[in-house]
């Protein structure tokens, strides 16, 4: 790999460590002021709500600018958005301002990759960034868990700055103030990330216009044989990894009793099983490989309905570990195929922010519909099971979709599979 491929990666991975540690001292901080529940699960669809909101213009923004500006302004956005949580804004308010710093990063964070690197590398490439950024949610949960835990809280608040009031007088609060100097460190490495000579694509002046082409490139992906394939796969993919991160908090606090820094443990269970199931897609699977690992997905849906039955932390270590290795193996070669096909179709940073928006939708929609089941008072268990009977349906349904087609177009299909191979191979 280049060697600025390293500097995206150290940039990405605490860029991330602390948007997921965030994550937790946000739950904690609404916890602490007995809010209800659904206000905690409504966290993950506020996150997302930029993504949806500002996908037509994200995207032709990261195409238009170099890409390490992009991600050094978006993390700044995010420190606009942790300062807010800490002097008084609604938590739900400003974790929506640190997910429009995300909303702007994602594009130019995943459109590099294909201006720096070959196709033959983007598998590899993918599975690193993948696995890295699994790794920080891994590292992420566990600090956010230890951050707001009355160990290193007390440590935090003993500090006495003399003659100056913080106003941080609280565990999340505390966290908070830390996780605002991680992101400045990511925003250090942004400054290092270096020009890949690729040539910018200009803002148009009015920017109504991205509009109606933001609507063109979605419908040409959902449109083209492969796109709609890895496209709704990863959506959906995404979709249940963004609202599992509450789900395993909400299931660990009714079925183990945990605490929000005890299940923080468990969250980095999940993602440990990711890190590995990408790290071992990235070496045994190939561009064209992506469609055939669609079954899986089926798999993790009926997995988060057994959730329910698992009541021992032992049992439930190994299976959450399993529920996220099939999440990892599954979205680095569907990933890879859909951002191959979406920088031939539209462009490196329109394609990702095509990707985003669908992802993030589906974020948000399923989220929406869980803070809604919870707010209207259905038990977690049987919110937990709707959730897991709704992604094993749409997998299911996704898998009879590419098998309808592969019998219908296995001519077109097979000749774009052709080009793909042909692509990771000469690069």
């Amino acid at each position: 790999m280049k060697r600025g491929f390293y500097t995206i990666m150290s940039a990405q991975f605490f860029s991330s460590l602390a948007d997921n540690a965030l994550f937790v001292a946000a739950v904690q901080l609404l916890r602490g002021t007995h809010s209800p529940e659904w206000q905690q699960a409504a966290l993950v669809p506020m996150f997302a709500l930029f993504y949806v909101i500002l996908a037509p213009f994200v995207g032709a923004y990261a195409d238009s600018k170099p890409k390490g500006q992009v991600m050094l302004m978006s993390n700044f956005i995010k420190v606009i958005g942790c300062l807010m949580m800490l002097f008084g804004s609604h938590p739900l308010m400003a974790y929506a301002i640190v997910g429009l710093g995300a909303a702007a990063y994602s594009p130019a964070k995943y459109g590099i990759l294909t201006e720096l690197l070959p196709a033959s590398q983007l598998v590899k490439a993918n599975g690193w960034i993948e696995g890295l950024t699994i790794a920080s949610i891994i590292l992420g949960v566990l600090l956010g868990g230890q951050l707001v835990g009355p160990v290193a809280s007390t440590w935090l608040l003993s500090f006495d700055f003399p003659l100056v009031s913080t106003g941080i007088d609280t565990p999340p609060e505390a966290a908070i103030s830390v996780l605002i100097f991680i992101y400045l460190l990511a925003a250090w490495f942004n400054t290092h990330i270096p020009l890949t000579g690729v040539e910018m694509r200009p803002m148009p002046k009015r920017i109504t216009t991205l509009l109606p082409d933001f609507w063109r490139c979605n419908l040409r992906l959902w449109r083209d044989k492969l796109g709609q394939i890895s496209l709704a796969a990863t959506t959906l993919i995404w979709g249940v990894a963004g609202n599992l991160r509450f789900i395993v908090l909400a299931w660990a606090s009714v079925a183990l009793g945990y605490s929000v820094t005890q299940a923080s443990a468990l969250q980095g269970v999940v993602a440990i099983g990711m890190a590995v199931g990408a790290v071992v897609a990235s070496m045994r699977m190939r561009l064209e490989d992506g469609p055939r690992v669609i079954t899986l997905g089926i798999v993790m849906g009926l997995l988060i309905i057994m959730l329910i039955f698992i009541t021992n932390v032992w049992v439930a270590a190994p299976f959450l570990i399993l529920l996220g290795a099939l999440g990892g193996f599954l979205v680095v070669p569907m990933n890879a195929l859909l951002q191959h096909r979406g920088h031939n179709l539209m462009g490196a940073g329109r394609s990702i922010a095509v990707q985003n928006f669908n992802e993030q939708a589906c974020i948000l929609l399923l989220g929406a519909g869980y803070s809604l089941s919870t707010g209207l008072g259905l038990p977690t268990f049987a919110a937990i099971t709707g959730f897991g009977v709704i992604i094993a349906g749409f997998m299911w349904l996704i898998k009879r979709w590419y098998d309808r087609n592969c019998i219908v177009h296995r001519t077109e299909i097979e000749h774009l599979m052709n080009i793909a191979r042909h692509d990771n191979l000469h690069g």
